[in-house]
């Protein structure tokens, strides 16, 4: 999991999901929003633009990891 964090902030991947947190904050207003409606409209977004050369190098890795795990 480190890898991943890792490499989220290395592409921007974290800073523009906090821009996007901030900016429906903004427009909702900060008294109206709750940890559950913030995850219903994030969520989505960010699984989406998870650049794909992260997606490949974790899939590269689990991969290895069951190849040697299963010698």
């Amino acid at each position: 999991m480190e890898l991943l964090r890792e490499r989220l902030i290395e592409c921007g991947w974290k800073d523009e999901m906090k821009a996007l947190c901030r900016a429906f904050i903004k427009k909702k207003g900060r008294n109206n929003v709750t940890v559950d409606d913030l995850v219903h409209v994030i969520t989505p977004k960010g699984r989406v633009s998870i650049p794909d050369s992260v997606k490949a190098e974790l899939l590269q890795r689990i991969r290895s990891f069951l190849v040697q795990a299963a010698v």
